[in-house]
């Protein structure tokens, strides 16, 4: 019989204490694109299998393209089971979810026939005016939606109330939120200008820019980790940590995506929103409670305080074509939608400082690239070595420092690596590693990023979303890089070939400290 799956796990029962928000509507701009079938559909789905979604829970995709109601729903059905995690997908559970969802065809600048639509939907699904308003759009269709919903009083200034058709009681007032998908802009300008806009429409409460990294429950663990453990804080400073390495590194090439990461590459598109994320959640102070802006707050301090990249700071490079698991690929120059004359780079490496109290000296090295021999992102945090080496028999540079490692994806956990002897009459040492999984710990897989992401923005919890100050910070933190490239053109950039872990610049940028790239 088709029922809702079972979400009862013994490993993690006493944990399942959590908030489930208010009915509310979700309109998605964008909605035949593929964040849309891949990611948001798929985190929804599972939610409301899970059992966290309100009663009445409903959902409208809004694009250009020509859609019915049921032809819509057929084609998230087809997405959802490819890309949910509780699949095969049930027919009771599905027919249920697809009771509240819908789809309007509708030019962005003119959203009338949605604002019905959502009135409409008010009183006869969940007698709330909820609206949770997600554009996944590119930033110049994201303009012309916030003009359509400003003419349509579908932001500031919109009824309260709904009055039903028969004059029955009036929906209660309710809220509304957007959820802005990155890129925030393209440079420090560009993200002023668009969040001034935003904000002309929008209180600042009412704004969630999202960065699916932040939902990662690897990257959530790092502020669990760090405050609810006492023994880590005393040696979390310049006087022990030696250096911070931030590895985010793809096998895949740009696929279909060469038309828009032309205008981007790797500084852009993983440097100033994913990687600096992590590198201020790593280097912040604790905050006072554990509420948005508190945690916001301190992340904030630490990006302000990143002192300004020289150009013998920042490596860039594009890949060449290689092998990536058997398979020959092309070049970057080869992609499609890629100018064969491209100076955009695929592969960045940074050496940063952070001129304040705790980490003053300390570099963080961040690397990011495409293709390079396997998909993982982690934190790798390196202590320093013991001041005085009491055991003879084994050489001193032959004795690794302290590693913590945060793994990010794809296997998430933390490991510790120390020394230890190794058994017999001798006194020699070993290396190991302690190691937690997720997996192994809870019993469950992690759930998608996008899934406590939405979930939230839902509750009104903005803490795993970048304020407007957050977002300028990291922009300033990278741009007079991205002013050094522009006032210094090139023909070509250092290649890399695919398959292999960047060019032997990145490697000379920390070797010159006397350090090397950790080996993944």
């Amino acid at each position: 019989m088709d029922t809702l799956l079972p979400t009862e796990n013994p490993l993690i029962e006493g944990f399942l204490i959590e908030r489930t928000p208010e009915p509310c509507t979700v309109v998605i701009f964008g909605a035949s694109g593929d964040l849309t079938r891949r990611k948001l559909l798929p985190a929804l789905y599972d939610q409301f299998v899970e059992r966290r979604l309100p009663p009445g829970f409903t959902i409208i995709g809004c694009a250009r393209t020509d859609m019915t109601d049921d032809s819509f729903r057929a084609k998230m059905r087809e997405e959802v089971g490819k890309y949910a995690r509780n699949v095969p997908l049930h027919t009771a559970t599905w027919e249920s979810f697809a009771e509240g969802l819908f789809y309007v065809d509708t030019e962005y600048d003119d959203l009338g026939a949605l604002s019905e639509n959502l009135r409409g939907i008010a009183i006869n699904r969940n007698q709330a005016t909820n609206w949770l308003l997600y554009m996944t759009t590119p930033p110049q269709a994201s303009l012309r939606i916030l003009h359509g919903l400003w003419t349509a009083g579908l932001a500031a200034g919109r009824p309260s109330t709904i009055v039903s058709p028969d004059e029955e009681q009036p929906t209660r007032p309710g809220w509304t939120r957007i959820v802005v998908e990155k890129p925030f802009g393209r440079n420090l300008e560009n993200s002023r200008n668009l969040n001034h806009m935003i904000t002309q429409i929008f209180k600042e409460e009412q704004i969630y820019r999202i960065d699916h990294y932040l939902g990662k429950e690897a990257v959530q663990n790092i502020l669990v980790f760090r405050f609810a453990n006492r023994i880590f804080e005393p040696v979390w400073n310049n006087r022990y940590i030696d250096n911070v390495q931030i590895t985010v590194a793809e096998s895949l090439g740009v696929e279909a995506r060469g038309g828009y990461y032309e205008t981007s590459g790797a500084l852009k598109d993983m440097v100033q929103n994913h990687i600096l994320q992590l590198l201020a959640l790593v280097a912040m102070e604790p905050p006072a409670s554990f509420n948005a802006d508190a945690v916001r707050d301190e992340k904030v301090k630490v990006l302000r305080a990143i002192r300004p990249i020289t150009a013998q700071d920042a490596v860039r490079a594009q890949y060449a074509e290689g092998w990536i698991g058997g398979q020959a690929v092309p070049g970057y120059r080869a992609e499609k939608s890629v100018s064969p004359t491209s100076t955009t780079e695929t592969y960045v490496a940074l050496k940063m400082l952070i001129d304040d109290w705790r980490f003053a000296d300390v570099p963080f090295y961040l690397r990011t690239g495409k293709r390079l021999p396997k998909r993982v992102s982690e934190i790798a945090i390196e202590f320093k070595r013991v001041p005085h080496m009491l055991f003879k028999q084994t050489p001193a540079d032959q004795v690794e420092p302290n590693l913590l490692v945060m793994r990010i994806q794809p296997d998430e956990g933390i490991s510790l690596k120390f020394e230890s002897k190794v058994p017999g009459q001798s006194t020699r040492l070993r290396s190991l590693t302690m190691d937690f999984h997720y997996g192994t710990a809870f019993g469950v897989a992690t759930p998608e990023a996008y899934e406590r992401l939405l979930l939230d923005c839902m509750l009104g919890d903005s803490t795993l979303f970048s304020r407007r100050d957050s977002v300028e910070a990291s922009w300033i933190a990278v741009q007079p890089i991205l002013d050094y490239w522009k006032e210094h053109p090139v023909d070509a950039l250092p290649q890399y070939e695919a398959g292999t872990w960047g060019p032997e610049e990145a490697d000379r940028l920390v070797e010159r400290d006397g350090r090397r790239w950790r080996r993944l």
